[in-house]
């Protein structure tokens, strides 16, 4: 019996003792997942605080991509604003280049067509003065040649209209330049300094009278009265058909462009 007691003791300690040890292991292992679990929260909450920092860096991103996006947007629409800007102004650029060439051209041809006048008259000077003589009053203006007789060899005096028969050979000479310049009209302006335009409009006109005596047509002569500024007297001048000129020139003008 004693025997009994003593092994059911001894069983009773052994048990003791392994469940003390088992509970002591658990409290090692318990306090060994406390303190994994204690890590792990820690990990999580600075996973969450890391989520929240990327999500707010991620909201940061999209907006400034979506800035980028709307600049991006805009500067496209700029460039092909811009791209169009260019293009029209490269255009007119090239409209307004046309336009002075075009211009320079017909400057060109009417400058040419002038010099070309201007040389006309210097022939018309030299054989003028040829026939003329030396001493006659003879010059070139704007083109024309201009011959300023004096009234007294004209008409005898300053007050007459009847051509003397000293200006007659004078005027032979003169109706000899015209026939020989058939491309040439005169313009024969009676010029008075007092305002009375009737008698100077006269001396024109015998003047033009008498060049038409010596087969000069008439469509050839033109005469005017006019005020001489303080200045009397008649001035022949010389110069280019200006309907014809004008044609020649319009007529270049056209095809100039």
């Amino acid at each position: 019996m004693k025997r009994i007691l003593l092994v059911l003791s001894l069983v009773i300690t052994c048990s003791i003792s392994g469940n003390a040890q088992k509970k002591s292991e658990l409290i090692a292992e318990l306090a060994e997942l406390k303190m994994q679990l204690d890590s792990v929260n820690n990990q999580i909450a600075i996973s969450l605080r890391n989520e929240k920092s990327s999500l707010a860096k991620a909201e940061s991103f999209e907006s400034q991509a979506l800035e980028l996006r709307e600049a991006n947007k805009t500067l496209m629409k700029n460039l092909n604003s811009f791209s169009q800007l260019s293009s029209q102004n490269s255009s007119n650029m090239n409209k307004a280049m046309e336009s002075l060439n075009a211009k320079e051209r017909q400057l060109k041809i009417i400058n040419d067509a002038i010099a070309k006048n201007d040389s006309l008259a210097l022939v018309v000077l030299t054989g003028a003065k040829q026939t003329l003589g030396e001493n006659a009053k003879i010059g070139v203006t704007n083109g024309m040649v201009v011959i300023s007789p004096d009234l007294n060899t004209l008409f005898g005096n300053d007050t007459g209209s009847t051509i003397s028969s000293e200006a007659q050979l004078m005027i032979q000479k003169i109706a000899q330049i015209l026939v020989s310049n058939p491309d040439m009209d005169i313009t024969i302006e009676g010029l008075s300094m007092t305002g009375d335009l009737d008698l100077p409009a006269q001396q024109a006109s015998a003047i033009s009278t008498a060049l038409q005596g010596l087969e000069i047509p008439a469509e050839r002569i033109h005469t005017v009265g006019k005020d001489g500024n303080l200045k009397e007297g008649v001035l022949l001048k010389i110069h280019p058909k200006f309907s014809a000129f004008y044609h020649m020139v319009k007529e270049h003008l056209k095809n100039g462009n």
